[in-house]
């Protein structure tokens, strides 16, 4: 984890300062990246933008809160996720927010411990931010132009693709279960395109 004003991991092949990163420290970035101020979550909006992060990678994009009826499900599904595709390609982005009935009200300290110990999650778990409104952080405002669909509670989901382009977008409603084929079609489409490239 990375506090405020720390270095921050790359979300490509390259540092924040335009430096070839180790390839370690780019793995790493995609296993426990944690975002802690508005300019580096600006960093994840460009690398969206231009698919440079994660790299080659689908994402699907989540608005977590750990009091909430959809909590459980939600993050069991997740790290399933995480678990079955993390290592072919895909990647869960977790962003708590507290703007839906005060339901993630802890600090990004006891949030992650809470969410690690309970859930045993394993993908990116990034600072609280808003979501939605004038405050709204720049990723967000993104998805929601791109997607013309905007949260209007926790664990919405937006599945991005390697280029960036948001595909499609769920309320918390719809499962994870629901939306796991289309994210294993996408994953295997990239194992595909890899295989003939070699």
């Amino acid at each position: 984890l990375w506090a405020a004003g720390g270095d921050v991991p790359s979300c490509s092949p390259y540092s924040l300062r335009g430096r070839p990163a180790a390839p370690e420290a780019a793995e790493s970035a995609a296993i426990s990246f944690k975002q802690v101020t508005d300019h580096q979550t600006g960093l994840i909006l460009i690398c969206l933008k231009t698919s440079l992060y994660p790299s080659s990678k689908v994402s699907l994009v989540v608005n977590v809160a750990s009091e909430c009826g959809f909590t459980e499900e939600h993050y069991k599904q997740l790290q399933q996720l995480q678990r079955d595709f993390g290592p072919y390609h895909f990647n869960v982005l977790a962003f708590p927010c507290n703007q839906f009935g005060q339901q993630e009200p802890g600090s990004d300290k006891e949030i992650d411990s809470f969410v690690r110990r309970v859930y045993g999650v394993s993908f990116p778990l990034f600072s609280k931010i808003a979501v939605v409104g004038t405050g709204a952080n720049n990723v967000y405002k993104y998805l929601v132009e791109a997607s013309g669909k905007e949260p209007d509670w926790n664990f919405w989901k937006y599945l991005i693709d390697v280029n960036g382009k948001v595909v499609d977008a769920w309320g918390p409603k719809v499962s994870v279960k629901e939306i796991r084929p289309k994210i294993a079609e996408m994953v295997r489409q990239i194992i595909l395109k890899k295989k003939e490239e070699l």
